[in-house]
């Protein structure tokens, strides 16, 4: 692999941590890695100097660099999910695409993609807080909402920040082998890969209904998670039948009424588990889980990793 040259986006209110950890990666010559390392360039987006966040200055790289000539292009987070991208950029970066670059996003970078139409058709993840505005203004797309990033070849999204460092070692791993990219790792002082998806880093986010007896039905259950709360239950607490209530919760939530109960029980299982010394029994007796097995398997299903790797990692001291 020679001459790969890996171009990164700069722009106004450019995220400096993505912009960052892309320098840090593809920039920085490693010789003791005895490959042929990347070349890396800046591409400015804006004219004159680029101010990024935190009112940092970023000169680009002198001379003219050309998305065209890039094998790589990095798409560090945007400035705005809702703000406008320049249909230069969109035309360049389609261009890009079509003669096979690949193309990469960190977190609102995917906005980028979507507005260039590259990401149609495609599986795509972005940050867990902005997956559903980009499924809203892009219905066309699979979002992966778990992933922490999402390989389709020539076109590669991240989800939020470090996940962009995930992506990155992915596609040095890709490029240069296993061995190279945990080299690369252990420099940096992190894991060559994380166990589980951006849904373990999801802080809790309440699925309600606006008001009346679903609203009130749902605050119900909250108060006492440790009840069975059968559908046959919810439905006579509601005064509905079990076919409105349902059809109620998918109007209101997009959720059935178990996978709604299920979700509100894991998140509280999360909060014990991050918050207290319980037992793991304990945990799953309170979350109103009927057995160990049980919670295990709906929490990796739903986290992506076990209850004691959860705790692990986000116990508070």
């Amino acid at each position: 692999m020679e001459n790969h040259l890996v171009v990164a986006l700069i722009y106004n209110q450019l995220c400096t941590f993505e912009f960052g950890c892309t320098v840090e990666v593809f920039a920085l010559k490693r010789p003791e890695l005895g490959v042929n390392w990347y070349e890396f360039a800046t591409f400015p987006v804006d004219d004159g100097p680029i101010t990024a966040a935190g009112g940092i200055t970023i000169v680009p790289t002198p001379g003219e660099v050309l998305l065209e000539n890039a094998d790589t292009i990095i798409v560090p987070g945007w400035r705005g999910v809702e703000s406008a991208v320049p249909q230069r950029l969109i035309e360049q970066l389609q261009a890009a695409h079509a003669r096979g670059a690949r193309i990469c996003s960190i977190c609102t970078g995917a906005f980028v993609l979507a507005a260039a139409g590259l990401l149609d058709g495609h599986k795509v993840t972005t940050h867990w807080r902005y997956t559903d505005l980009l499924a809203t203004m892009y219905p066309g797309l699979t979002i992966q909402p778990n992933e922490l990033y999402v390989d389709q070849g020539t076109i590669v999204t991240a989800a939020g920040s470090a996940a962009g460092l995930d992506m990155m070692l992915h596609l040095v791993r890709n490029d240069h082998g296993s061995r190279v990219a945990n080299m690369v790792a252990q420099r940096m002082v992190i894991p060559p890969h994380r166990e589980g998806g951006q849904s373990q880093y999801a802080s809790r986010q309440l699925v309600s209904a606006s008001d009346g007896p679903i609203s009130n039905l749902m605050d119900w259950i909250r108060s006492d998670l440790q009840r069975p709360h059968t559908i046959k239950e919810m439905a006579s607490r509601a005064a509905l039948s079990t076919r409105t209530l349902h059809r109620s919760f998918m109007e209101s939530t997009g959720l059935t009424p178990y996978d709604w109960l299920l979700g509100e029980r894991i998140a509280y299982a999360k909060e014990l588990l991050e918050s207290s010394k319980l037992r793991l029994n304990e945990v799953v007796d309170r979350a109103g889980f009927g057995s160990e097995e049980s919670f295990r398997r709906h929490f990796r299903n739903l986290v992506g990793i076990s209850p004691s790797s959860y705790r692990k990692q986000f116990a508070r001291a």
